[in-house]
């Protein structure tokens, strides 16, 4: 595509715009349209050949040019799959891509499967697929939300909304609770703050946890529309009914979970070096499948392609986008009168614990954490604060009976320290020889953070209606009952 002889936009300017359509998998010429749409056309021009050039300047090498054979991959694939031991070849494709940055053919990856894994692709030919029904009008038709339990036996809640219609994870997150209502009502309004727009409506199952959404979301519509003062703007779905996020879960167990199940499975975690580490590697897969396309399916309706470029670009897909511009201050006005930043729950460990750990990490020289160094991390953190001679005040009492034949030394792996048990599936720093030391009181302490879980949020909405900034809107409260018996009327 010729660039008319115009000169070339900054670097600095279109250096993020390549990247983000090289993570999609776009091909050259459809890189060059796709900028001619965040360019100054009238000033700036930029063709094919120009591209190619800055995109090898930037180290980005199509397939042919990494020249990769079964070979090349086997030492990396080994690596991934244990991670993703039920990931398919288009799979692993992709995660070579985006975590590795290795461009392979398909027809490498189907040779390496059928050399190693000739099993596995036997079983991933049964085919069983069961096939549920979705609408969706357009673009920001509506967000899906919902939690995922799955991992609360290791003291990690999942949470996710997703936009169905392109099929973008908009979060995915990680953290010690998904059932307190202005937690979840956080993850929403940081969405919207980074879009700068909101849904039509938001959806959800019958949990008490997605009141914060339902009614800041009614809020927010009735504030830019005041004709929807009176009506709710989410819809409440009965069990199994909220579609693509149970979809969305669906893939994660299979994709994602396994690997990070055997590790985690080993002991028990410890939330001030798991829950950070575990929401680096979900946005890397979140970045992933929002930059895959889908498998083609003659039954879907929707449009075919990568979420993300659907997402951003629907007008090439022949959808509409229903989204709706948010106005300044909105969604800093919901968070103030509908959040409490200073909840318990808001809070990864006690403050308190928190500056301790913190100092225990800098003292051991912040070494990166990964998936090979992870447990090494939390161990040798572990053996740090045993050794510590200014524990925080609240947890000196569950060191008394520790002496100094109790003292761990700096370990490389987790397999000499036996964890105590515990069967609330919360951790503590449990482990330490003979069970004492840090475990009983400092898990009663962490455990606190679940005892006020679930805070009544509506009277913060009742609040709302009288400020001068709603004009009087309206916004429903919930009711166990109401939500019993009104839970598909929308």
């Amino acid at each position: 595509m010729p660039n008319q002889n115009k000169p070339l936009p900054p670097l600095d300017e279109i250096a993020p715009h390549i990247l983000r359509f090289w993570k999609a998998r776009l091909t050259d010429k459809a890189i060059v349209k796709e900028l001619q749409k965040v360019i100054d056309t009238d000033r700036y021009g930029i063709g094919i050949t120009k591209l190619k050039e800055i995109r090898s300047d930037m180290g980005l090498k199509r397939a042919w040019q990494q020249g990769h054979s079964v070979e090349t991959i086997h030492d990396v694939m080994v690596d991934l799959r244990r991670i993703y031991p039920n990931a398919g070849s288009r799979e692993m494709i992709s995660l070579l891509f985006h975590e590795r940055d290795m461009a392979v053919p398909r027809r490498i990856m189907k040779s390496y499967f059928a050399t190693y894994e000739p099993d596995l692709v036997r079983q991933r030919k049964a085919r069983r697929l069961r096939r549920k029904r979705f609408w969706a009008a357009g673009v920001n038709d509506l967000f899906a939300v919902d939690q995922h339990d799955k991992w609360l036996r290791f003291g990690l809640a999942l949470h996710t909304g997703i936009e169905p219609f392109s099929g973008r994870i908009m979060w995915m997150c990680v953290w010690h609770s998904n059932r307190n209502p202005q937690l979840i009502l956080s993850y929403y309004l940081d969405t919207l703050t980074e879009l700068g727009h909101m849904p039509l409506v938001t959806q959800s199952d019958l949990g008490t946890e997605n009141f914060g959404i339902a009614n800041a979301h009614t809020l927010l519509r009735q504030w830019h529309d005041p004709a929807l003062q009176g009506t709710l703007q989410h819809r409440w779905m009965r069990t199994k009914k909220n579609v693509m996020p149970e979809i969305t879960w669906s893939q994660l167990r299979r994709r994602f979970t396994p690997g990070f199940e055997n590790l985690l499975d080993t002991g028990y975690g410890f939330r001030w070096v798991f829950i950070p580490w575990l929401q680096t590697e979900l946005d890397a897969y979140k970045d992933c499948v929002n930059n895959t396309a889908k498998r083609r399916d003659r039954n879907k309706v929707l449009p075919h392609g990568i979420p993300d470029i659907i997402y951003n670009s629907p007008e090439d897909f022949g959808a509409l986008d229903f989204k709706i511009g948010i106005a300044p201050g909105a969604i800093e006005h919901i968070r103030r009168v509908m959040i409490n930043s200073s909840h318990t729950v808001f809070d990864l460990v006690p403050p308190t614990l928190g500056h301790h750990l913190a100092s225990c990490y800098t003292h051991l020289g912040c070494p990166v954490i990964t998936r090979d160094s992870v447990w090494a991390v939390y161990l040798n953190m572990l053996n740090a604060i045993q050794l510590s001679d200014d524990l925080p005040t609240e947890i000196m009492s569950a060191t008394e009976s520790v002496t100094d034949d109790d003292e761990l030394p700096l370990l490389d792996n987790h397999e000499d320290l036996p964890f105590q048990d515990d069967d609330s599936g919360f951790y503590y720093m449990g482990g330490v020889r003979g069970g004492r030391g840090l475990d009983v009181s400092h898990h009663a302490q962490l455990d606190t953070l679940l005892a006020d879980d679930k805070p009544d949020v509506r009277h913060a909405a009742s609040d709302a209606v009288s400020d001068d900034d709603f004009n009087g809107v309206i916004v429903w409260e919930f009711t166990d009952d109401e939500v019993d018996n009104d839970g598909d009327e929308w």
